[in-house]
């Protein structure tokens, strides 16, 4: 296989690291204490082209490929994971399924505007009771001739509060269950739409997640992405594009949290010498190395797969289940080498560990991801073995 990138996607990667330090770093970590949805960081960000990275030229995106985008996604969250998924929600869930089964009309009125970061979309499907079974949506769309009339609760929704257009998915035919829902473009100033309080969240505090609630909205027809029951199959095959986005995410975060320890370790003395130079922190950091590269080797993968228009959806799952278990422990052992001064906010990391959590979660838990790989193995579309047609006559 062929590792070395294109030169076009290391000055990407360069961009986005330049971004990162100089107009993210700066006030990170107060935007993370306030809360404080990072107005002028997502602007700099849409100047930047990071907000419609896949997105074709012709509606205002950048035409990047998948492994530009998740390259630049590492970068930014290593400093800051709060922007990077206010960018991986824009460009993997709300553009990139927009242009892929949007119809013409959509792509014009909606998708121009989204890949340019002129306006901010969110995806939503979470509901109370329907997150990670998301065939159990309590949202309706009834059908009234030639508009939906929408009603129903959102939850967990990222770009809650500064979105303009939402990507609705909701019931219109419960008796045919999860292929009676449909997916439907909501703009935000619509009578009936109505945004609840910013969520206080563990991490990624900056980045604003609310809970919507829709009452009586009109929604015209011309609204809804691809053929009526199409909703469900258009989330899943979003989402598993969107997986590799959060593992690129959970790979900044470990990667950032790994890079501030080796840093510590080799200024940090004790018994006379540099932390880093006693195998007990040597070896923590030799596995955190190891850990993090083969994160970055699966989510290059099905970046590659992706872009090759090959099935990514087991790829992208094993991708985001390792990336964000290894964000998990990497930021932890991070804290650990820091010892008190990685219990304490002015050293980032304690940050990285809050932010590195709900990689485990969001998107898809790590158990979900782990339904999907474990459906592929028993179809026979991952690994079989040699020895299953033999096993029996040796």
């Amino acid at each position: 296989m062929y590792f070395e990138l294109t030169e076009e996607q290391l000055a990407v990667r360069e961009a986005a690291r330049d971004f990162a330090r100089n107009e993210l770093l700066p006030g990170v970590i107060d935007r993370d204490r306030k809360m404080e949805f990072p107005k002028e960081q997502v602007q700099k960000m849409a100047e930047m082209g990071f907000l419609g990275m896949m997105s074709s030229p012709e509606y205002g995106g950048g035409g990047m490929d998948t492994i530009s985008y998740v390259l630049a996604m590492e970068e930014i969250s290593k400093v800051d994971a709060s922007c990077a998924v206010i960018m991986s929600v824009n460009n993997s869930l709300v553009c990139w399924g927009l242009e892929e089964y949007g119809n013409e009309e959509q792509k014009q009125k909606y998708l121009t505007k989204l890949a340019t970061g002129e306006w901010l979309g969110s995806f939503c499907l979470s509901e109370p009771e329907a997150g990670s079974d998301a065939t159990s949506q309590k949202t309706t769309a009834v059908d009234m001739g030639d508009y939906y009339l929408l009603n129903g609760t959102k939850n967990w929704i990222t770009n809650g509060g500064t979105s303009d257009v939402h990507l609705v998915m909701a019931q219109t035919h419960p008796e045919k269950g999860h292929k009676g829902i449909n997916c439907l473009i909501v703009e935000t100033d619509w009578p009936g739409v109505t945004i609840g309080a910013k969520e206080d969240k563990l991490g990624i505090r900056s980045s604003d997640t609310h809970t919507i609630m829709y009452n009586d909205v009109k929604v015209p027809k011309a609204n809804r992405i691809g053929e009526d029951g199409f909703g469900f199959r258009f989330a899943m095959n979003t989402l598993n594009g969107g997986r590799i986005g959060i593992a690129a995410q959970a790979l900044g975060i470990a990667s950032g949290a790994y890079e501030l320890a080796v840093n510590y370790s080799q200024e940090r003395q004790a018994f006379g010498k540099p932390i880093a130079q006693h195998q007990a922190i040597a070896f923590k950091l030799a596995d955190m190395a190891t850990e993090i590269e083969a994160a970055r080797l699966l989510i290059l993968r099905s970046a590659w797969l992706k872009d090759q228009e090959m099935d990514y959806a087991a790829a992208s799952a094993m991708a985001k289940v390792f990336a964000s278990e290894t964000a998990m422990k990497t930021t932890i052992e991070a804290v650990q080498i820091h010892g008190g001064y990685g219990y304490v906010k002015e050293y980032h990391v304690e940050r990285l560990m809050r932010d590195a959590k709900i990689t485990q979660i969001y998107e898809g838990t790590s158990e979900i991801q782990r339904i999907v790989i474990s459906r592929n193995i028993l179809k026979g579309q991952l690994y079989i073995p040699m020895w299953k047609e033999t096993m029996h006559a040796v």
